[in-house]
C-alpha cells in the first residue's frame, strides 16, 4: 500500500509541476532529448553498450545450453526465444551472428 501512495503522489505532484511549466517548456526539453539522441558520440556509446551487451547474453545462451545441454525439457525452449532455433538435437547452442551492425 506504501508503494502505491507513493506512486500516486509522485504522479499527482507530476502533473502539477508539467501544468505549471507549460507546453513551451515540454517542447524545450524534447527538443533537447532529442538533441541529445541525435548526438554522434551519444549514439556511438549506445551502440557499443548494446554490442557489449548482446555478446555476453549471446555467451551467456552458450554457457548455459552448453551447461544444462539436453536437460532442458522441450517447454523451456520452445518459451525462450533465444534457444527456440539455436538448440540443436544434441542440445548444444548454434552460434549466430545475430545483432550485428555495420556502423
Amino acid at each position: 500500500m506504501r508503494y502505491k501512495l507513493t506512486f500516486v503522489v509522485g504522479l499527482a505532484l507530476g502533473y502539477v509541476v508539467g501544468t505549471r511549466a507549460g507546453r513551451e517548456r515540454y517542447e524545450q526539453m524534447k527538443k533537447a532529448a532529442k538533441d541529445f539522441s541525435q548526438n554522434p558520440a551519444v549514439r556511438n556509446a549506445a551502440e557499443s553498450a548494446a554490442q557489449t551487451g548482446r555478446q555476453f547474453a549471446g555467451k551467456a545462451v552458450h554457457v548455459v545450453g552448453e551447461t544444462v545441454g539436453d536437460k532442458l525439457p522441450a517447454s523451456v525452449t520452445e518459451r525462450v526465444p533465444g534457444l527456440r532455433d539455436r538448440v540443436r538435437s544434441n542440445g548444444r547452442v548454434e552460434d549466430d551472428d545475430w545483432g550485428t551492425s555495420n556502423t
